[in-house]
């Protein structure tokens, strides 16, 4: 872990202050929009444009990644995202907003599938899980920490914009000095979704619950709060108790991932996390639904460092690009769909709704999850069984296995 550490800790480095800038810039053009007076129709939009962005990168960027290697494509869109913050700032104009917020998803969309790929080409199975986990710590920690930065301007002022592009802009010094050389594919393989799914059913399948479950758990947990009952104050804590519940336990899970089948780790999360979803339908309370919302989140926040991880060990190091591209996508398909979906239940069926949703994609990624493991056993009879702490899925053993 020592020696993994040491090859990935500038791009950790860059991930850090990218996300206090992206962190920062979520909330600071939520206030700004206001005090702008945009019209809540145009604050949706430029809010939205950011996965419009999101998407199109995802996709463009494996083949300028191939082309000019992962350095100079992390350097690109550092500094495009750098100089769209300070457009905001200087066009305060909503359309100029919703263009700039389609570059900022545009580059991070990239800087995302430039970090992943390149962390999983700098770590074998018995670390992956903890590596990515400590990715997705980063991430979070750093989300968090940004929104305490737009108390040290005014909003209204183009500080706080001065700050956030700063922030990204920084990132690029230890990516761009650093002495480990970043991942080269001489010949990139292509990868289509269909492929993947038949490489890693649940991999796939649970980037997109993953990206579902963050959106729904970042983007409307402070409605669900509000329409809860929870004041401003109250709402802040809830938002604050989750991503640290997130955070924390992200490495304990990437841990434990490495240890034994990722597969099973998965089930067992899904597993608790539905059983957890059912609390509300049957203890009501403002307590006892900010308890659920925490646990959720310290459930399901993890969950895409354990499927990125999964996806991965099944990977060669010339398709982590093209698949790297696919788990983006698919996760910010679900990050988009999420919030929709929960939207739609709250408004047929009440608040607690919300943990509704929650209950059925745990309960269809846990029945997913179990007839993949089905199917992995299936036709196994020379199998050898490996020790319990072995680094490899039993997707890898079907792999070794000479049946």
């Amino acid at each position: 872990m020592r020696e993994v550490l040491r090859n990935t800790w500038p791009l950790l480095l860059g991930i850090l202050f990218i996300m206090l800038g992206n962190g920062l810039q979520g909330s600071l053009l939520g206030v700004r929009s206001e005090l702008e007076e945009f019209s809540t129709a145009w604050i949706g939009v430029v809010m939205s444009s950011f996965y419009v962005g999101f998407l199109v990168g995802s996709s463009l960027t494996p083949g300028l990644l191939a082309a000019v290697g992962h350095i100079r494509v992390f350097a690109a869109w550092a500094s495009l995202a750098s100089a769209a913050v300070l457009v905001h700032a200087l066009w305060l104009e909503p359309a100029a907003w919703v263009l700039m917020r389609f570059c900022t998803g545009f580059a991070y969309a990239g800087m995302y599938i430039a970090a992943e790929s390149w962390l999983n080409d700098r770590v074998d199975n018995a670390a992956r899980g903890q590596v990515l986990s400590l990715y997705m710590v980063v991430q979070y920690g750093d989300l968090a920490g940004g929104q305490l930065l737009l108390n040290v301007g005014d909003p209204a002022s183009m500080k706080l914009f001065a700050i956030a592009s700063v922030l990204v802009s920084l990132s690029l010094i230890p990516i761009s000095l650093s002495s480990r050389p970043a991942p080269l594919f001489d010949t990139p393989a292509p990868l289509t979704l269909r492929e993947l799914l038949r490489t890693t059913p649940t991999g796939l399948s649970g980037c997109v619950v993953a990206g579902m479950t963050t959106g729904m758990i970042l983007g409307m947990g402070p409605v669900y709060a509000q329409r809860a009952g929870l004041d401003v104050r109250g709402t802040s804590l809830l938002m604050a108790g989750a991503i640290v519940a997130g955070a924390t336990l992200q490495f304990p899970f990437g841990r434990l991932s490495d240890k034994v089948w990722r597969t099973d780790i998965i089930i067992g999360v899904c597993a608790a996390a539905l059983l957890v979803s059912i609390v509300p339908s049957v203890f009501a309370g403002p307590s006892i639904r900010a308890v659920v919302f925490i646990a959720l989140a310290g459930l399901l926040l993890p969950l895409y460092a354990l499927v990125l991880a999964l996806a991965n060990d099944r990977l060669r190091p010339d398709q982590m690009v093209a698949a790297g591209s696919r788990l983006v996508l698919s996760f910010g398909l679900g990050a988009a769909a999420g919030p929709v979906s929960a939207s739609a239940a709250m408004q047929l069926g009440g608040a607690d709704a919300f943990f509704v949703v929650f209950g059925l994609l745990c309960l269809a990624l846990t029945l997913g999850g179990l007839i993949t493991r089905r199917r992995e056993n299936q036709g196994k009879a020379d199998f050898l069984p490996t020790p319990i702490n072995s680094p490899h899925t039993p997707e890898e053993r079907l792999d070794a296995d000479p049946a």
